[in-house]
């Protein structure tokens, strides 16, 4: 059976149910947060303040300053879950099997529905069913979505980021390869900022390079170096995960001694966010959700936590919204006797590959 992959991703969901919603904002550079002059963070942002460079997890003092005339709006956590729930059952209506990512992104497979004589021609058959379900989506929920269509998860994915909003991007089949050339090495899935700058060192810069290296990769990226080679030919053999498990990683610490010292605090969270990360790093994947936790003496235990729409990935931006949360929801008001701090909603990270392209 040939395989047929989408990868369908809302586009900048939070801020376009906000326009959506409130018809005056459309057009205009909405940001999904705290306001600049409070103590907060970004959310989301619509693609017309993400021109001046506002993004997820930013101070929301940081993105007042780039983007003057951005208008903030209060993020409606349950307003976009409902949203995301309205375009799931449109999605099932076209026969496919559904991998879940996040609230606005999924894998869906539609090899069952789109079989033909070849491939590229079950793939050109697909094209109909995206259509469809964009139009659809635009109709019934009166927001944009980008699909992008290929053989395999990795393809169906950068497929999805090469022309957005409202884009639908085939990567055939018989020129995966060719189209996969140009890109930056980052494009590929796995190729974090510490694998990017091993390959820029060894003179790879672009996904062409990686397929023309005539060395052995595992001087470069170890283990990952016949995956990697697979990935930059568009191989891709991982199947969709169907399993509905709460997927997080934390790390908790409890104190010898009950302390609300904001330095040992400080440097327990830092070190929590170090080990977070680097065990995304490992399993490639971004976060969506930044959770803290705390317990006193009494053994009363509280957590709070603030969801993003772009993954985050980096130990600083998990560190620094850990430190948010515990000063918005003044949760060192007494000593602490643990101190916890996670992610979850966990997926692969979205970046800006394709701008270099």
């Amino acid at each position: 059976m040939f395989r047929v992959i989408f990868h369908l991703d809302m586009d900048a969901f939070y801020a376009s149910v906000e326009q959506r919603d409130h018809p005056e904002l459309q057009g205009k550079p909405v940001i999904v947060g705290s306001p600049p002059t409070q103590r907060g963070v970004v959310c989301a942002a619509s693609y017309e303040a993400r021109k001046f460079g506002v993004r997820s997890a930013m101070p929301s003092a940081t993105a007042g300053r780039l983007c003057p005339r951005g208008i903030f709006v209060r993020p409606r956590m349950d307003a976009y879950r409902d949203e995301s729930r309205q375009i799931m059952a449109i999605v099932s209506r076209i026969g496919a099997t559904v991998e879940p990512m996040s609230i606005d992104e999924a894998y869906l497979d539609l090899s069952a529905v789109c079989q033909d004589v070849d491939a590229d021609a079950s793939l050109q058959k697909s094209v109909a069913f995206a259509t469809q379900l964009k139009q659809s989506i635009r109709t019934e929920r009166g927001l944009t979505a980008t699909i992008g269509i290929a053989s395999n998860k990795l393809l169906a994915k950068i497929a999805s980021d090469f022309k957005k909003p409202d884009g639908l991007t085939l990567v055939p089949e018989n020129g995966k390869a060719q189209f996969l050339r140009p890109m930056p090495v980052r494009a590929l899935y796995g190729v974090g900022k510490v694998t990017e700058q091993a390959l820029l060192d060894a003179g790879v810069q672009t996904v062409g390079d990686l397929q023309d290296y005539p060395g052995d990769l595992r001087a470069i990226v170890g283990s990952f170096a016949a995956t990697l080679k697979a990935f930059a030919v568009g191989n891709d053999d991982r199947p969709l995960e169907l399993g509905d498990e709460i997927k997080s990683i934390s790390a908790e610490e409890t104190f010898l001694k009950d302390t609300e010292d904001r330095t040992i605090l400080r440097r327990c969270l830092k070190e929590q966010a170090n080990d977070i990360a680097g065990r995304l790093k490992r399993r490639r994947l971004g976060a969506h959700t930044v959770q803290v936790k705390v317990r006193y003496s009494d053994f009363t235990t509280l957590t709070r936590q603030i969801a993003m729409e772009e993954p985050l990935t980096e130990a600083k931006d998990i560190y620094r919204l850990g430190c948010f949360l515990l000063g918005k929801n003044k949760l060192v008001s007494r000593p602490l006797r643990l101190l916890g701090l996670g992610v979850s909603n966990l997926r692969e990270p979205t970046g800006q590959q394709l701008a270099l392209w």
